[in-house]
C-alpha cells in the first residue's frame, strides 16, 4: 500500500511540476454541496443514508461532483474564463422527496418561482443541466417534467432501458449502459458456458421487475430455459418471499442464479442464503455487483461463485489526494472556527443535505478508497466532463477565450442538449460518446468475486461491449472439485439424436434416436428429417449417403472358389470330350449318340463357361446375357438326350415297329427333336428379356432404404424365369420317365439306366434349388445359382457321361456292336425268362 501510495505521489508530482498536489488544491472551498458560478449544474445524489456511522454515509457521488467542478474549473483550456458552480441535492432514493429539489432546479433565475409560460424558449432556469438521480424509479419521476424544459439530464446510474425513448425522455442521456445491454451480456455469459436452466431473480420495483423481464426474454430467445422467476420484496419484510424463492430454486434444481436487483434487497437475500447453506452460481447485476455491505457479509464465502457485471470505468487518479485535502481542509476550519455543529432543524435540507458532514475529518477519506467508489466514480465524472464539453461548443471556446459568456449572453439549456447529445471525448482513456438513444459507447467489465482470509477481492474476467469475452482460466470455480458447474435440465443428447420435450420447458426432454431413413439436421431439432430421395442412412445418423452397391468380384474367396470349381469341372468335361473323340466311330459312342453326344457335351462346357456372367461388375449387356445363356445351354444338353431316351423308347415298347422307325429317329427326327426344344427354350429366352428391366432402369426404380447393397441382374419377369428352368426341368423329367421302366437288355450295356440317373439327378437338383433360393439375399442367389448349375453339370456328365468313359477306358472289350446290339439295330432286348430257357 505504501509503494502505491509513493507511486501516486511521484505521478502527482511530475505533473505539477513543484508540489505533491495540483496547485488548484489550495483553492478549493470546503462547501461540499454547493458552489457559486457563471453557469450552474444541479446535482441530485443519495448523500444520506440511516446509518450512524459518518463513515457510513454515501457522500461520495456528492464529493465526486465537487471534485469534477473544480478541476473543470482549474482547466483553463475547456471553458476559459467561464466558472462552472453546482448545487447538489439529496434524493434520499424517494420520489415523493426527488420533486422539490428538481422544481428547484427550473425556477427562474435566483429566484425560487417557478414561472407559467406558453413558452418557455427564452426561460433562464436556475441550472443548464440536472447530473443524476441515483436510480431509474427516480429517474422516471422527473425525467419528463426535465424533458418538458429540454433541460439536459445526464445520469449517472438510471439504467432502466425505457429511457431510450427520446418520445417521451427527449432531454435523457446517461454514463452507463441500459440494463437491455446488461440482459445481453448475461445471456451470452450464459450461452458461453452452456448454462441453460437457471432462475431469474428480480426486485421488486421498476429497476428488479424490467431486468428480470429482458433476461428471461432474451434467455428464451437464445433457447435458455427460465425454470422459476421471482420478486424480492423492498417496501415491506422480504423474508417469507426470500424463503420461498430458496426453496423453489431447490425444487427446480437449477445451479445458476441470475440477480437483478438493488442492494437493499440482495443483501437480505443472502443473509437467507447464508443461513440455509446454499451454493449456486449467482450472476450479478451492476446494482449490487461491488457493493460493501455484501461483501462483509458474514459467511458470504460460502454462498458459491458469483460472476458479477460492473460498469466499464477508468481510474480517477486525483480523487483521493483530493479528498484527504478537501477533510483536512474542512477538519481546520472546523477547529479553527469552534462551532459546534450546525443544528439541522434551523437549516433547510436544500441548504444542507448533511449537516453531520461539518464532522468529516481526514480520517475519514477512506470512503473513496474502496473498490465500490472507484469503479463507480467514473460515470460522475464523465456525466459532468460531458456536460462542460457541451458548454464548450455552445459558448463557441477555443483554448484560450469563448466568443459568448454567461454573463453577457444568455445559455438556454435547450441549446445545450443537442451539443451534449454530440459529445465526443477521450476521458481518462475513454472514448465516450452518445448513440440515438442517449446511451453510451461504454460496456461492461466481468469480474469474479475472489473469497480468500474472510475477505472479498474482484478479479476482471472479461468484457462485454456488445459481444462478450471471457478469460475462462482465470475463474476460480467454488465447486468441489474446481470445474466449471453445469446447469441443464437434461444431458445433451448425442450425435443421431433428436429432443422429445417434456413439460413446458424446452431444455427439458428425452433424447431419441433417429432411425434408418432419418437423420438429425440441426443440434435442437424435436424430429429426425428423412432422408433425400436416393439416399439412407443408418440409426443415429447426422447425415444421409448416396448407395453403394457391391458385387462378386474376382478377388473373393466365393468367387475364387467356384472358378476353381468351374474349371475343375471344364477340364473333367475336356478329358471326357477326348476320350470320346478317341473313340469316335465305335459301338459305345455310336450308341450314346454320335455327334449329339459331342454336341451335349460341348453345350455343357458353355455352360461352365457362362457361369463367369455372374462374377465382377455387371453391366446392361452381362444382365441381358446371364439367365438366357445359363438356360439355353442345358436345353441343349437335354434335348440331345430326349432325342436318345425317345430312341430308347421305341426299341423297348414298340419292337415290332422299331426297324423301321428308328433310322429315322437316328437321323433326322433326332434333330428336329433337338432343334424343336431349343428354338422353344429361345422363344422363351427372348421373352424374358423382352419383358425384364435393363439394369440400369432396374437401379433407377430402387427405393433406397439401404446404404450398401449386392448389385444382382433382375431377375424379372420371375414367371419367364420360371418358364425358362421349368422348360428345362420338364425335358428332365420327360428322359426321366422314357427310360426309368425301360427293359434292361441281357449281356448288353443299359443305355436307359445313364439317363435315367442323370435325369433324375438334375430334375432333383433343380428342384431343391427353388425353395432355397426364394429365401436368399441377392449375394446368396447368385452363388446358389452358380453352384446349382455346376451340381447339375456334375450329375450330367457324372451320371451319364461317366460310365461311358469307364467302359471305354477299363473295359474297352465290351465295345463292340454286340455289346449294344439293341441300340444299335433296334433289336428288341430278350427278356430274362426266355434267356433262361434258351
Amino acid at each position: 500500500m505504501a509503494m502505491q501510495w509513493t507511486l501516486m505521489a511521484l505521478c502527482l508530482l511530475l505533473k505539477t511540476g513543484h508540489s505533491e498536489n495540483p496547485q488548484w488544491f489550495k483553492n478549493i472551498s470546503t462547501n461540499l454541496f454547493r458552489s457559486p458560478g457563471d453557469i450552474l449544474l444541479g446535482g441530485l445524489f443519495p448523500i444520506n443514508q440511516l446509518t450512524s456511522n459518518l463513515s457510513q454515509r454515501i457522500t461520495r457521488k456528492g464529493i465526486m461532483m465537487k471534485y469534477t467542478v473544480d478541476e473543470i474549473n482549474a482547466t483553463p483550456d475547456l471553458l476559459p474564463d467561464v466558472t462552472l458552480g453546482f448545487e447538489s441535492h439529496d434524493c434520499c432514493r424517494q420520489p415523493a422527496v426527488i420533486m422539490k429539489p428538481t422544481l428547484r432546479f427550473l425556477t427562474t433565475g435566483s429566484s425560487d418561482e417557478l414561472e407559467v409560460k406558453c413558452n418557455y424558449t427564452e426561460y433562464m432556469t436556475h441550472v443548464t443541466a440536472v447530473i443524476g438521480p441515483c436510480n431509474s424509479e427516480i429517474a422516471a419521476v422527473i425525467g419528463k417534467l426535465l424533458g418538458f424544459f429540454l433541460m439536459p439530464q445526464v445520469s449517472y446510474r438510471a439504467t432502466s432501458d425505457e429511457f431510450s425513448d427520446k418520445l417521451q425522455y427527449p432531454s435523457f442521456v446517461r454514463t452507463v449502459p441500459s440494463d437491455r445491454w446488461q440482459a445481453a451480456a448475461m445471456v451470452q455469459l450464459l450461452n458461453r458456458f452452456g448454462w441453460n436452466w437457471v432462475a431469474v431473480i428480480g426486485s421488486d420495483d421498476e429497476y428488479g421487475k424490467q431486468g428480470k423481464q429482458q433476461v428471461s426474454s432474451l434467455a428464451s430467445d437464445a433457447n435458455i430455459c427460465v425454470a422459476y422467476e421471482g420478486l424480492i420484496p423492498i417496501y415491506g419484510d422480504p423474508v417469507p418471499m426470500i424463503r420461498e424463492i430458496l426453496d423453489r430454486i431447490k425444487e427446480t434444481k437449477v445451479g445458476v442464479v441470475v440477480l437483478f436487483s438493488v442492494s437493499q434487497a440482495t443483501t437480505a437475500f443472502f443473509k437467507e442464503v447464508i443461513r440455509v447453506n446454499m451454493t449456486a452460481v449467482w450472476v450479478a447485476s451492476t446494482a449490487w455487483a461491488l457493493h460493501s455491505g455484501l461483501i462483509t457479509l458474514p459467511g458470504i464465502e460460502t454462498i458459491g461463485t458469483v460472476l458479477a457485471f460492473a460498469d466499464m470505468t477508468q481510474p480517477v487518479s486525483l480523487l483521493s489526494p483530493y479528498v484527504q485535502e478537501l477533510f483536512a481542509k474542512l477538519e481546520k476550519e472546523r477547529l479553527q472556527q469552534g462551532t459546534p455543529q450546525p443544528s439541522s432543524s434551523s437549516t433547510s435540507p436544500l441548504d444542507n443535505p448533511c449537516p453531520d458532514c461539518w464532522n468529516l475529518s481526514s480520517l475519514n477519506a477512506s470512503i473513496v478508497d474502496t473498490e465500490l467508489v472507484q469503479r463507480t466514480a467514473f460515470s460522475v465524472y464523465a456525466a459532468i466532463y460531458s456536460v462542460a464539453h457541451a458548454l464548450h461548443d455552445t459558448l463557441g471556446c477555443s483554448a484560450n477565450k469563448c466568443s459568448r459568456h454567461p454573463r453577457s449572453n444568455r445559455i438556454y439549456p435547450w441549446q445545450v442538449l443537442p451539443k451534449l447529445q454530440k459529445v465526443s471525448l477521450t476521458l481518462n482513456g475513454a472514448h465516450i460518446e452518445f448513440d440515438g438513444q442517449g446511451n453510451p459507447s461504454i460496456g461492461y467489465d466481468l469480474v469474479v468475486w475472489i473469497f480468500q482470509n474472510n475477505t472479498v477481492t474482484f478479479r476482471d474476467i472479461g468484457t462485454f461491449i456488445r459481444n462478450i469475452t471471457i478469460n475462462m482460466q482465470s475463474i476460480p470455480w467454488h465447486t468441489g472439485n474446481s470445474v466449471v458447474p453445469t446447469s441443464t435440465c437434461s444431458s445433451d443428447c448425442q450425435a443421431g439424436q433428436v429432443r422429445i420435450v417434456k413439460g413446458f420447458h424446452s431444455c427439458c426432454f428425452d433424447c431419441i434416436d433417429c432411425k434408418e431413413g432419418t437423420y438429425q439436421n440441426k443440434t435442437d431439432d424435436v424430429q429426425c428429417t428423412p432422408c433425400p430421395s436416393g439416399q439412407w442412412s443408418t440409426l443415429c445418423s447426422t447425415s444421409c449417403t448416396l448407395p453403394t452397391y457391391t458385387y462378386l468380384t474376382w478377388k473373393s474367396y466365393e468367387s475364387v472358389g467356384l472358378a476353381l470349381a468351374g474349371a475343375l469341372l471344364l477340364a473333367c468335361q475336356a478329358w471326357v470330350g477326348f476320350v470320346l473323340f478317341k473313340h469316335r466311330g465305335t459301338a459305345l459312342v455310336s450308341a450314346a449318340g454320335g455327334p449329339l453326344s459331342g454336341l451335349s457335351l460341348i453345350s455343357l462346357m458353355g455352360s461352365c463357361v457362362s457361369l463367369v456372367l455372374f462374377i465382377g461388375r455387371p453391366d446392361d449387356t452381362v444382365c441381358r446375357l446371364q439367365q438366357p445363356l445359363n438356360a439355353v445351354f442345358p436345353t441343349v444338353t437335354l434335348s440331345t438326350i430326349l432325342a436318345i431316351s425317345l430312341q430308347i423308347v421305341c426299341v423297348t415298347e414298340f419292337p415290332e415297329r422299331a426297324p423301321t422307325h428308328l433310322e429315322n429317329l437316328r437321323g433326322p427326327g433326332k434333330w428336329v427333336v433337338v432343334l424343336a426344344c431349343c428354338g422353344l427354350q429361345m422363344g422363351l429366352c427372348g421373352w424374358f428379356m423382352k419383358e425384364g428391366p435393363s439394369l440400369t432402369r432396374y437401379v433407377a426404380s430402387l427405393e433406397v432404404n439401404f446404404l450398401t447393397r449386392f448389385l444382382s441382374c433382375p431377375v424379372e419377369p420371375v414367371l419367364n424365369f420360371g418358364l425358362m428352368l421349368g422348360f428345362n426341368g420338364l425335358l428332365s423329367l420327360i428322359s426321366f420317365m422314357c427310360t426309368f421302366m425301360a427293359m434292361k437288355p441281357v449281356k448288353q450295356y443299359n443305355l436307359a439306366r445313364d439317363i435315367t440317373i442323370s435325369s433324375l439327378a438334375y430334375c432333383v437338383t433343380w428342384v431343391i434349388f427353388i425353395p432355397i433360393y426364394a429365401g436368399l439375399s441377392d449375394k446368396d442367389k447368385s452363388i446358389a445359382q452358380i453352384v446349382v448349375t455346376l451340381l447339375s453339370n456334375i450329375t450330367l456328365v457324372g451320371a451319364y457321361y461317366g460310365p461311358k468313359c469307364y467302359l471305354l477306358v477299363k473295359h474297352p472289350d465290351l465295345n463292340t456292336p454286340d455289346y449294344f446290339r439293341t441300340f444299335l439295330e433296334g433289336a428288341p432286348p430278350i427278356p430274362p425268362e426266355e434267356t433262361q430257357d434258351k
